[in-house]
């Protein structure tokens, strides 16, 4: 699929953000801990989720669509590995989240190694380092990983690196391990508060939600019929924002995760974005806090300013790894040099280059730092899309600022992540064509 964008344009209206692409796969991988039925609702139709459901079916697991966007999944007596998906194992990361929840119930099995963005060395030693504290052996090759486990037992871990998903298998290890297991240097995001609320439903206490110390009460094994509505996603408010501040639009932002984007709007407001928000008020899962984003477009001749420090991220509650790269195009109608610093990745920032063929003037320094001068007047392309979610979709965000015709080759990536973007941005007065060959 490949997307005709006529940029340009002025964008107006609302628009409401979808269920959290992170906190939706984790989810899913989690409902095999449960022996009973399990219904998630309001999951994003997204080409990462159809990617788990295929892997999940691909083992035995019951998975359909209820009405329009909830999940039921009721998993088989027994879990077969013999006919997993491997094509669609490796096109999602998240597969190594099938770790947690097969330990209980499997001795021993193989799983494909995982796919998913192309951005450098993104090492599984944190998970490997943490399961083995519970008793886990987990043998490595270059296409699978070899998983053993018999007497469990709680631990104390003390995670290698605060990584979402290797807490996450973490706590879905703990969470059937009768007794106290403690983790310390956690992460505290947003998905890996929506599995504890999740498991909290499921009747394990959890201590040290939103910390960096999590204690895990745990039980022998999940029988409970549950419905749960996982919260909405904060990189998702943070692409209409990243949209609002480079094509100067005013645009209503509804149902925004407010504690997870309160860095990334100050650093917005101290470079001249303006906004208002309302009175918080809570997501289904009746923990998150939302509030509804009004951003307001800057006057004739007034430019938004580059700051003076670096803008880089950090896990939680630092500004979210995943919403740097939103920084990139908006970065280029500041006026004033920004310097953006992806630590984490080493691959991610040689991506934001691909934006030069907009008319951009970006440095690369080195492949974790750019410098970005601006403003710039945008330009018309081809791209075709790099293979990670949020370089894709800075690119299509560029597009919208650009004047004239650009064409987004090979929108999968983007689509990944995303649930009808195009759909919902020509809502907001975007003109983009969907090439669906």
């Amino acid at each position: 699929m490949d997307f005709r964008v006529l940029g340009g344009q002025n964008l107006s209206g609302e628009v409401t953000i979808r269920t959290s692409k992170n906190a939706a796969v984790a989810l899913l991988y989690a409902s095999l801990l449960n022996k009973a039925r399990t219904e998630l609702k309001n999951m994003p139709r997204i080409e990462e989720v159809f990617r788990v459901i295929e892997v999940l079916l691909s083992i035995g697991v019951s998975v359909r669509w209820v009405n329009k966007n909830d999940i039921e999944v009721i998993p088989p007596e027994e879990i077969s590995l013999e006919g997993i998906n491997k094509e669609s194992a490796a096109k999602t990361r998240s597969v190594i989240l099938l770790l947690g929840p097969l330990i209980h119930l499997l001795p021993y099995f193989e799983i494909p190694q995982p796919g998913g963005c192309k951005l450098g060395s993104r090492t599984v030693r944190p998970h490997l380092f943490a399961l083995e504290k519970f008793g886990v052996k987990i043998e490595t090759d270059d296409n699978t990983y070899a998983v053993s486990s018999d007497n469990l037992k709680p631990a104390e871990i003390i995670m290698y690196e605060s990584g979402d998903t290797a807490t996450e298998n973490a706590i879905m290890t703990a969470a059937r391990i009768e007794g106290e297991t403690v983790i310390k240097y956690a992460s505290a995001n947003y998905q890996v508060q929506d599995l504890c609320f999740f498991l909290q439903k499921l009747g394990v206490r959890i201590e040290g939600i939103g910390t960096t110390t999590l204690i895990i009460h745990g039980k022998g094994e999940f029988n409970v019929p549950v419905s749960y509505s996982p919260s909405e996603d904060p990189t998702e408010s943070m692409l209409f924002l990243s949209i609002a501040a480079t094509t100067n639009s005013s645009i209503l932002i509804k149902r925004c995760p407010i504690d997870f984007l309160e860095l990334e709007l100050m650093r917005l407001e101290k470079m001249g974005f303006k906004y208002e928000s309302s009175d918080s008020y809570k997501a289904d899962n009746g923990e998150t806090d939302l509030v509804d984003i009004q951003t307001i477009s800057l006057p004739p001749g007034k430019t938004l300013i580059a700051l003076e420090d670096k803008i880089d991220a950090r896990p939680y509650p630092g500004l979210n790894i995943d919403n740097l790269p939103f920084f990139v195009p908006i970065a280029t109608q500041a006026r004033g040099q920004t310097l953006i610093h992806d630590w984490v990745y080493e691959n991610r920032a040689i991506y934001y280059i691909e934006l030069t063929k907009l008319g951009a003037e970006i440095i690369l320094a080195d492949p974790h730092r750019v410098f970005i001068n601006g403003p710039a007047k945008l330009k018309a392309a081809e791209i075709i899309c790099p293979p990670a979610l949020r370089p894709a979709a800075i690119i299509l965000i560029a597009m919208l600022a650009a004047e004239g015709e650009s064409i987004l080759r090979n929108v999968y990536s983007i689509n990944r992540g995303y649930e009808d973007l195009a759909n919902r941005l020509n809502k907001l007065g975007a003109r983009i064509q969907i090439l669906d060959e």
